[in-house]
């Protein structure tokens, strides 16, 4: 299950034309936490949060990227 995470998060990312780095600053996060999210690693619901309003998406919008 954590692969499709991985894959909607890196999909929408690479949708908007948005580098990991460029994502990670816009979420304040470090490029190093978009890469381990992006292998299915889990992330803190306040990254989560910071990664949601970075894209653009509203925070009821997180099962679009994030599973519980």
């Amino acid at each position: 299950m954590k692969a499709m995470s991985r894959n909607r998060l890196k999909a929408v990312r690479e949708s908007l034309l948005l580098s990991k780095a460029e994502l990670a600053r816009r979420a304040e996060v470090s490029p190093i936490t978009i890469s381990r999210i992006e292998k299915g690693m889990p992330c803190r619901l306040d990254t989560q949060r910071k990664i949601l309003l970075a894209l653009g998406f509203q925070l009821s919008e997180k099962p679009k990227l994030f599973e519980d």
